[in-house]
């Protein structure tokens, strides 16, 4: 059984045992509890964070309310190329919602491992690439999709946040206020 972040790049590519065992020896895994800040909003975000278990909230305070943007659990990646290459503070904070563990990456560990393994280059540019791709993706629903439909696709696609998070956290993250998440929630229960 491979270590969860190794199953995850063999996903995207092959990889020699001496290619894992560097990469093993290279990550940096830490842990958090529950509550405790990995990002506050201001701070600067220099790390690539993979989640290997928990579950973190990315968030932004507006107009004094707190605002989801993302969530992210297991087998997903923190990247965020608006402050990784400009090195300007970040504009939002990311929270753990569980108990959660990590791989924490740099640039230089990345550079290091690049000019070793000429491969990874290309292998994490897919993964920024579908990281973008994802990025994307909900921003687009923002734009064209109803707080309804968001909702739905919630429920489809990361229903297990459902059982994670509070349901206020879920109400901002589809863009509604609690109230009107109760009211999505009864009418979609109706027509079932």
């Amino acid at each position: 059984m491979h270590h969860p972040l190794i199953s995850y790049f063999l996903k995207i590519t092959t990889l020699t045992p001496h290619e894992v065992d560097t990469l093993i020896a290279s990550m940096e895994v830490k842990q958090y509890p529950k509550k405790a800040f990995l990002l506050k909003e201001g701070q600067q975000h220099t790390d690539t964070l993979f989640v290997l278990k928990g579950c973190v909230r990315q968030f932004h305070i507006v107009d004094g309310n707190d605002i989801t943007t993302n969530f992210f659990t297991e087998e997903q990646w923190i990247i965020a190329p608006d402050t990784l290459s400009t090195k300007r503070p970040s504009p939002y904070a990311l929270i753990c919602m569980e108990d959660t563990t990590v791989v924490v990456g740099n640039e230089q560990k990345a550079q290091a491992l690049f000019r070793q393994f000429p491969k990874f280059e290309t292998t994490s540019r897919q993964i920024i690439e579908a990281v973008l791709m994802e990025q994307q993706r909900l921003l687009t629903s923002y734009i064209t999709d109803s707080p309804e439909q968001r909702y739905l696709n919630v429920l489809e696609t990361r229903p297990d946040l459902l059982q994670r998070v509070p349901q206020y956290d879920i109400a901002t993250y589809i863009g509604v206020k609690p109230e009107s998440l109760s009211r999505i929630r009864r009418k979609l229960q109706t027509k079932r």
